[in-house]
Parts: C-alpha cells; sequence; structure tokens
C-alpha cells in the first residue's frame, strides 16, 4: 500500500469539495460541528496519551484505573468500568492483570455483599506516578496554545456543555 492510499485514523478525510448534504444545508457542516470537534480533539489527545503510555507498557485505561484508585480508593469493578468508559467484564480481565503485575490488590472474598473493592499497591502507586508526569506533559502541551484565562474559559465553557447535555439527557428519563 502506498502512502498515499494510507488514511490516518486520527485525522479526518480531507476532501477540497463539500459533500451534496452541506452544500443544500441538510447536513452538519463538519467544520463548525462542536460534536465534531471534540471528538476530533478527543481522538487526538487518545493518540498523545497512547504515545507516552505505551513505553510505560500501559493503555490509557489502565493509567485510568490506576488514577481512579489513587482519588477513590476501593472502588468495585463496575464502578471503575464506569469511570474509565469500558464494559464491567473488560473491567474484570483488566483487574486480574493489574493484580497479577503488582498494581492493585483485591481480597479473596467481598468484606461486606459481592463488592471486591480495589486497592493500589506501592508499586502501582510508583507506576501512576510515572504515568501521571506523562499524561500531565501531553495536557500541558494540549493547551499551550492557550493563555491563563483561555485555559479556564474553555475549561468552564466544555463544563457547561457537560452539564446541558446532563440536564437534557435527565428531562427525558
Amino acid at each position: 500500500m502506498s502512502q498515499d492510499d494510507t488514511v490516518r485514523r486520527d485525522s479526518p478525510p480531507t476532501d477540497t469539495g463539500r459533500d451534496h448534504a452541506n452544500r443544500s444545508g441538510d447536513g452538519l457542516d463538519l467544520d463548525s460541528s462542536l460534536g465534531y470537534l471534540l471528538k476530533q480533539a478527543a481522538s487526538v489527545l487518545h493518540v498523545a496519551m497512547d504515545a507516552v503510555l505505551r513505553p510505560l507498557g500501559m493503555t490509557i485505561t489502565q493509567y485510568a484505573c490506576l488514577e481512579l484508585l489513587a482519588q477513590r480508593p476501593g472502588l468495585s469493578n463496575s464502578e471503575l468500568a464506569r469511570g474509565t468508559f469500558v464494559t464491567r467484564q473488560s473491567m474484570n480481565t483488566l483487574l486480574h492483570a493489574m493484580e497479577r503485575d503488582g498494581l492493585v490488590t483485591r481480597p479473596d472474598r467481598p468484606p461486606v455483599g459481592r463488592i471486591l473493592p480495589t486497592e493500589l499497591t506501592a508499586p502501582g502507586r510508583q507506576q501512576l506516578a510515572i504515568a501521571s508526569a506523562a499524561v500531565k506533559a501531553v495536557e500541558h502541551r494540549m493547551r499551550s496554545g492557550l493563555d491563563a484565562n483561555q485555559q479556564v474559559q474553555l475549561e468552564q465553557l466544555l463544563t457547561n456543555c457537560m452539564e446541558s447535555l446532563g440536564s437534557a439527557t435527565s428531562d427525558l428519563q
């Protein structure tokens, strides 16, 4: 396959012409669609985080799991799955691997009910410290084109967008 035939997954297709829907006004203008821009930004961020975590032998989901456990020790498999946007089954597999690698620990039996609370181990905290530094560098690079006021404003705007969709979703239920 030649370079011309290769399309990067993290870049949107470049098309000098507009499709029929955009010309007629029936579809989204992808250049100004907030959802599309957010998806592109998330994709680029994902690629950058993967690039710094992979040499550490970690995935983004593993990093997110360790970060959640550092901030909220004792989370269950289900809580970790929700927090890292994966299925409970995927999280269970991940936790078994992280437990085998000595990064987390879980009791053999649930202390109460059926929940096995997960805790970071000392090696898990060390791995997290290294990974957190790498991810912070990516986030710093991502914000580097914004001044301090723009950074605060962006954070507030994204929070407002999430809250608006969250309240709209709860209104539908």
